[in-house]
């Protein structure tokens, strides 16, 4: 557990990275003495929190990129600031993947205990349903996790209206066709990785595709790897726009979470990942939280609909993934979601 001095050291780093050991001192001399400055950016490069640039007189401390993984932030204060007055990566960073991701756990041990724990809940319960019964819970998950994906989206279908189209074809007055579509599409989606639960392990660039061609049919969205600038609402964080870096992150991103021997970091990086790399031109979340339940089916994990989850929230805690490479966010959203699963389904 970091102390107070701590904390505030990593905020000043954070604030004001690459500076030496007496211009730190300089900035939060109202700490403690240099002596004491030294002592504790000695202990946070031994917790791996900060690493150092250069040698000797010339040494600068920065947040190390695992560190930046868990940073606390306070997303209020953070979403204060408008788009424009907020210090953020613009760029793609491929060392996520390729350096940081590789090498981190994701999970603290007291999570992994807690959703391994809700995992043996769930294979306790589904032991005593028949098959008839399991089938039932995994339609009523479907519906709902095809109602929550599209509304993250803006789809203003109610649960009500998604559970009337997908089970009797009854499409709401006042909707648009396009939105009845992409809740169609994707129950097929959800269908599909249900009757072939092995269809993406090992997950591959491919397979993603069709995950999204299936999600975006006949809603008039390029079904291709996209060759463009895309631009995300709400930040000015600037995904690849090479068709050749896209194709060859996805891969390098498959090539990891088919090594990870977690499934729920699998299913972590799966859902921040695609959205990260934006590989589509539309609909990467939605391939993102289809392709993530994918590998949970495919362990015979619960799979989850996101039911509670509020849309403003997920999309804020995406946007502090891909603005500071944070997880923190999106990862309690993770765990919250599967444990409504585990305690609502089944």
């Amino acid at each position: 557990m970091l102390n107070s001095k701590q904390l505030q050291l990593l905020d000043y780093i954070k604030d004001s990275p690459s500076q030496s050991s007496k211009e730190i001192f300089e900035g939060v001399k109202h700490l403690a003495s240099y002596a004491t400055i030294k002592r504790i950016l000695a202990s946070l490069v031994a917790e791996k929190l900060i690493v150092t640039i250069g040698k000797g007189k010339v040494t600068k401390y920065i947040l190390s990129p695992t560190y930046e993984l868990f940073y606390p932030i306070d997303m209020e204060l953070y979403y204060e600031k408008e788009i424009d007055d907020r210090t953020i990566k613009e760029n793609f960073n491929l060392s996520l993947i390729t350096a940081v991701l590789p090498t981190t756990s994701l999970f603290t041990d007291d999570e992994l205990e807690k959703l391994e724990g809700l995992q043996n809940k769930y294979l306790t319960n589904i032991s005593q349903l028949s098959s008839f019964e399991f089938n039932k819970e995994l339609e009523r998950l479907a519906i709902d996790l095809s109602w929550k994906s599209s509304q993250i989206e803006g789809n203003t279908y109610s649960l009500l209206e998604t559970e009337r189209l997908i089970k009797d074809k009854e499409t709401a007055s006042g909707r648009s066709k396009e939105e009845a579509v992409m809740l169609l599409n994707h129950k097929d989606a959800i269908d599909f990785m249900i009757e072939n639960p092995d269809y993406l392990n090992p997950l591959s660039v491919s397979k993603i595709e069709d995950i999204h061609s299936m999600l975006t049919k006949e809603l008039g969205v390029n079904r291709n790897i996209r060759n463009r600038r895309v631009g995300i609402s709400g930040t000015n964080y600037r995904p690849l726009d090479n068709e050749f870096q896209i194709r060859e992150s996805l891969l390098r991103m498959c090539n990891l979470i088919n090594e990870k021997t977690s499934i729920f970091e699998k299913a972590l990086l799966t859902l921040i990942l695609i959205s990260y790399i934006q590989p589509f031109m539309d609909g990467n979340k939605r391939t993102a939280r289809i392709v993530s339940n994918a590998i949970f089916m495919n362990y015979k994990y619960c799979p989850i609909s996101f039911r509670t989850v509020d849309a403003i929230s997920y999309k804020k805690a995406m946007l502090l993934f891909y603005e500071q490479n944070n997880i923190n966010a999106f990862k309690a959203i993770f765990i919250n979601q599967f444990e409504f699963a585990v305690n609502t389904y089944f």
